[in-house]
């Protein structure tokens, strides 16, 4: 069994030294990389710009990967966020981790001027245009002429990609380009089995090789009390847009030990080679979450023995 990654999110979502402070800590508990969502409108939980937060982390760390969980391809200009991307792989000197996705929600595809039921075909087209500019091709315009991308990425032929994906025609597309596929961190252990399962359908289809990565990404807390413990539960268990499911089939709570074992379990049934830990939970304080994440730092060192 190949070594397994462990990645995190913010555990608190606020300004850009908030964020960067995060990315310090994450980057001292040595874990392989540092993950922010993308989210438009309606609270404080909105990022509708996860490069430039992720560039704020750059300035503050050196060897930690960078990663964006989905950044939303059909609301971008391919060139403009071909760019973007690339002054954020040259700032971090090719650190960046680009989770790729296509939104789900209608009122943000009719805020950007995008029709929902061509996003797939626009992220299509979308990424390949950037993956030819990330390759310094030129790019032809309407009227004929043509521009070059400049700087290009410092990884090469671009940064590292990932899909983010929900629901079977999202898993096929992924399956289809031969990407990594990052699951949603909502969906049971049985739900994402069939998913890969999908996925995997797809990829020989297409006739691409699977992927040698599996990420995953799952709400996870590490705790020795029981008490702590049992109000993250109840409290994951009332969260809204959740599967009808136990809290256990969807997220992985519990002491180091039980952490472990869960951790373990995953591998076993999934092939998981980078696990990405969400940090946010309801009713726990910042100092509790960053004891997890230290906890979870012991745990990982302890699976390379």
């Amino acid at each position: 069994m190949t070594q397994l990654e462990i990645a995190v999110t913010p555990w608190r979502l606020g300004n850009a030294a908030s964020l960067a402070e995060q990315g310090e800590f994450a980057e001292q508990l040595e874990f392989h990389s540092f993950w922010l969502p993308e989210n438009h409108f309606g609270d404080n939980r909105s990022i509708p710009s996860p490069l430039t937060l992720l560039a704020a982390v750059a300035a503050r760390t050196s060897r930690i990967r960078l990663g964006s969980t989905s950044y939303l391809l059909p609301i971008r200009h391919p060139i403009q966020a071909a760019e973007e991307v690339a002054v954020l792989d040259h700032l971090s000197e090719g650190r960046v981790i680009l989770g790729i996705g296509r939104g789900i929600d209608p009122n943000m595809f009719h805020a950007f001027g995008v029709n929902p039921k061509r996003k797939r075909s626009i992220f299509n087209d979308h990424l390949s245009t950037m993956k030819r500019a990330w390759a310094g091709e030129p790019i032809e315009l309407e009227n004929g002429e043509t521009v070059t991308l400049a700087p290009l990425p410092t990884q090469q032929p671009h940064p590292e990609l990932w899909v983010a994906a929900f629901g079977p025609l999202a898993l096929k597309q992924a399956g289809r380009l031969g990407l990594p596929y990052l699951a949603s961190p909502g969906e049971t252990v049985d739900k994402l089995t069939v998913n890969y399962g999908l996925f995997k359908e797809a990829c020989v289809e297409a006739g691409q090789p699977i992927p040698d990565i599996t990420p995953v990404m799952r709400t996870l807390f590490v705790s020795d009390s029981n008490t702590t413990l049992n109000t993250v539960r109840r409290a994951l268990a009332a969260s809204p847009s959740r599967e009808p499911a136990a809290v256990e089939d969807w997220a992985i709570i519990g002491s180091k030990t039980e952490v472990a074992d869960q951790i373990q379990g995953l591998r076993e049934k999934l092939g998981v080679t980078h696990l990405v830990a969400r940090g946010r939970l309801p009713d726990v304080d910042t100092p509790s979450l960053m004891t997890s994440l230290e906890a979870l730092a012991e745990i990982r060192d302890s699976m390379l023995v």
